[in-house]
């Protein structure tokens, strides 16, 4: 029994040592989303001002945690009035909710499972996930990227303004498209 404990605790420490924390590289990373409008375009937007970590286990090649936010006060669809108003009660609150969350539950697989947090409402997720692979940048850090994409409602986390439309339909989907793409650099 001595022995199990020894072998399970060296096994863990030994792990241990190929994990590694990533912070976020906010300039080779985005938090962008897309949905339609009118029914028949998109909107494509995104967060300018996002931060986050993450442990990923090197041997193994296994993402162990993540966990990210994103300012309200960014949003950028490239045109201020829309941003403005996305801004305000009738969609993400900034004045009550300055934040999203994002935390990683785990991964199983090709779908990564978390708790995202939007105008203070907390849904679980299941997201695509796609591990894109490691590499040592020129000045010598070990970089790490990641990939999220994935469909929520709007209307799940209270963002339900809307329009009709006289010809039927809305002028804003529900459906959201997240595309996050995630470029980590070794904490040293």
């Amino acid at each position: 029994m001595k022995f199990l404990k020894l072998s399970l605790a060296s096994l863990v420490a030994s792990s241990a040592l190929f994990a590694g924390t990533y912070n976020v590289d906010a300039s080779h990373s985005n938090v962008g989303f897309k949905v339609k409008h009118l029914m028949i375009s998109n909107v494509n937007g995104k967060f300018d001002t996002f931060s986050g970590n993450f442990e990923y286990d090197e041997k193994t090649k296994t993402l162990k945690s993540l966990v990210g936010e994103a300012k309200v006060a960014s949003i950028n669809t490239e045109d201020a009035k829309r941003d403005a108003h996305l801004k305000s009660a009738d969609f993400f609150d900034e004045a009550n909710h300055p934040t999203l969350t994002f935390k990683l539950d785990k991964i199983d697989g090709d779908f990564a499972y978390g708790k995202l947090s939007i105008r203070g409402i907390t849904k679980d997720v299941k997201l695509n996930f796609e591990n894109n692979g490691e590499a040592i940048d020129p000045w010598g850090n070990k970089r790490v990227a990641l990939e999220l994409t994935g469909k929520i409602n709007r209307k799940d986390f209270g963002l339900n303004w809307n329009k009709a439309l006289e010809a039927g339909g809305v002028l804003v989907d529900e459906t959201v498209k997240l595309n996050i793409e995630v470029e980590g650099i070794l904490a040293k």
